[in-house]
């Protein structure tokens, strides 16, 4: 019987646990902030693409699969 009740409550707090998911929406003000952005400083960008490019070997968009060995 304890163990049903353990098994209740753990059970009980791990699902709570996705019972927030996502933004509200008078929370997407926050999130939209310019300070708030991956891509934030375009500097900082410039560099990491840089960087990023420069192990690689490839160019293009950063959402693509693969890199420029032929190896994807």
């Amino acid at each position: 019987m304890r163990t049903d009740l353990k098994l209740l409550i753990i059970l009980v707090a791990l699902l709570s646990g996705c019972a927030n998911l996502g933004v509200k929406p008078w929370e997407r003000g926050q999130f939209a902030r310019e300070d708030m952005q991956l891509d934030a400083d375009e500097m900082d960008m410039a560099i990491e693409d840089h960087i990023y490019f420069s192990k690689e070997g490839s160019s293009g968009g950063r959402t693509l699969a693969g890199g420029g060995c032929g190896c994807n």
